[in-house]
């Protein structure tokens, strides 16, 4: 049965996956030219090499993205074939000798195998013409140890970039261990002495003392924003200077002020988003410069919940951030995701199970923030480490197909899962982020940043409020694998209403519901006038 066969006019009653997207996308307005998002969207990581190939070498390139743009919005808020997610995060695209391209060895230019600067302008340009705010990976913690300047820093102590790198003195403990227990010395390969490499000897770090390495890293970021960018994802924010010190976290967020106020020149609506990974405590006071934070935290709350089929406190946790995080910026906007290119791919965690992934999903995009996906995400693709394995070939196909990257030979995404497969599928977990991104572009509510934890008397629920003007909704998650009877009662103003849930099989009665294992409900106070 197709999904325009299924679908129906809403009501009061319940309304399932497959009925919700027409009518979240149909009641938005009908624009041209739809608005660039300014928070509370979907951003989408992309690792490019992964993506999608535009000529037939094997990798993905900003011209694959640029072709594909329809798949993750097509710009007409009234589809309902695209993603519709509202941001891109690119990783990293400037030349580099490695792989992932997280050691930088030309700040100003796009590496060759991705394309060129033209490429990247009209991805741009077609981004924003539907309504896509793009950021791109900005590493400049370290550059590569190929990268010009180090070379000549490492070969000529007189060089002026000499200074532009952290280099041992008498005083340097040359068995200093790195924050995971690494080694952060390391021996120069071209001469004498020995310099400071937070991840690896081939990523040198820059000396952020120096104010001419300053100024070049604002002159980089003001470049990439002359050139359509929207912003930056900012890697290892908290690595600048040594962030596990009270001195260093200083000198990091007193650092990152200065960039702000530096780019805000080029572009007021600059958006960053910053790379802290730490408790809340240590996240938090980098939400005076910086726009938002990845909750690193939150997203294994979620994971281990479903996992454990009881509650570790994802909406308490919730609000307990988001309340520390208001006091160093009331216009904090949390970044919560599932997973990343540097962790387990959701899919793998939950043991491949679909039913755990839909709900995954349903709680990640009713809590407050901006929520960012992972490229794969959204059809189940699988990925465990060496890091490799985290950023296989985007499965567009069962097999081979126009755009397939082939740079990798994949060893958990072969084929089972594809894009092609879930879209002929109205129950695919494709269609269940579908589905939710519309319903949380519909709902204000769902883009607020209140949340107020409910209590069921259930440990396998968790259960939260969130609230916006008039809109009052209720979010249930069942995260166990039998189904719960829930007692709700009707307010004084009002009755309550279902409005969304994942299952048909939602059974209401007069004051309780049950939810079925795995499942998630929505409803809201029906305030009668």
């Amino acid at each position: 049965m197709t999904r325009n066969k299924r679908l129906r006019k809403l009501s009061t009653s319940l309304l399932t996956v497959p009925m919700l997207m027409m009518f979240a996308s149909g009641a938005m307005a009908e624009q041209e030219k739809p608005p660039v998002s300014t928070g509370g969207g979907v951003f989408y990581e992309i690792y490019i090499n992964s993506f999608y190939d535009s000529n037939g070498d094997g990798h993905g390139d900003l011209k694959g993205i640029t072709q594909k743009l329809d798949y993750l919005n097509d710009g007409k808020p009234r589809s309902s074939q695209d993603l519709q997610v509202n941001g891109l995060w690119l990783m990293p695209l400037n030349p580099s000798p490695s792989y992932h391209k997280y050691d930088v060895t030309d700040y100003y230019q796009v590496d060759p195998q991705y394309g060129n600067l033209n490429d990247f302008r009209t991805l741009m340009k077609e981004a924003h013409r539907k309504g896509i705010k793009l950021i791109m990976d900005l590493v400049i913690n370290h550059s590569s140890s190929d990268h010009p300047w180090f070379k000549e820093a490492s070969a000529n102590p007189q060089s002026k970039y000499r200074d532009y790198y952290v280099w041992a003195d008498k005083n340097t403990d040359l068995d200093e261990k790195g924050s995971w227990g690494q080694q952060v010395c390391h021996k120069n390969p071209n001469g004498e002495g020995y310099f400071y490499g937070t991840f690896w000897s081939g990523m040198p770090d820059l000396n952020f003392d120096n104010p001419e390495v300053r100024e070049e890293m604002i002159k980089v970021g003001k470049y990439w924003l002359q050139q359509g960018a929207d912003g930056f994802r900012l890697d290892a924010a908290m690595h600048i200077f040594k962030g596990q010190t009270k001195e260093g976290a200083d000198k990091n967020i007193a650092w990152w002020n200065e960039f702000r106020s530096e780019m805000e020149k080029v572009n007021p609506d600059v958006y960053l988003a910053g790379e802290v990974w730490d408790k809340p405590e240590t996240i938090a006071p980098y939400y005076g410069p910086l726009h938002s934070l990845f909750n690193f935290d939150l997203g294994g709350t979620i994971l281990n919940s479903i996992k454990n089929g009881r509650d570790q406190g994802i909406a308490t946790f919730t609000e307990k951030t988001l309340k520390l995080y208001k006091s160093y910026n009331k216009a904090a906007l949390d970044a919560p995701f599932l997973s990343n290119h540097d962790q387990t791919r959701v899919m793998s965690e939950l043991g491949g199970d679909v039913r755990k992934a839909k709900l995954a999903a349903s709680i990640l995009l009713t809590l407050p923030g901006q929520p960012f996906l992972y490229y794969g995400e959204e059809i189940g693709m699988k990925g465990e480490k060496p890091d490799e394995y985290l950023r296989e070939p985007m499965r567009w196909y069962k097999g081979d197909g126009p755009g397939q990257t082939t740079w990798e030979k994949p060893k958990y995404n072969t084929g089972e899962v594809s894009v092609e497969a879930q879209l002929r599928d109205d129950d695919s977990l494709l269609e269940s982020y579908r589905t939710l991104i519309r319903l949380r572009e519909e709902h204000e509510a769902l883009r607020s940043d209140s949340l107020e934890p409910v209590q069921t008397g259930y440990a396998s629920v968790t259960a939260f409020k969130r609230t916006s003007g008039k809109e009052t909704l209720y979010v249930y998650h069942n995260l166990s694998g039998e189904p719960v009877t829930l007692q709700i009662k009707d307010s004084d103003k009002g009755k309550w209403k279902v409005v969304f849930s994942t299952s048909k099989d939602v059974k209401v009665k007069k004051g309780t519901v049950m939810i079925p294992a795995y499942s998630s409900l929505i409803t809201k106070e029906d305030r009668k006038s």
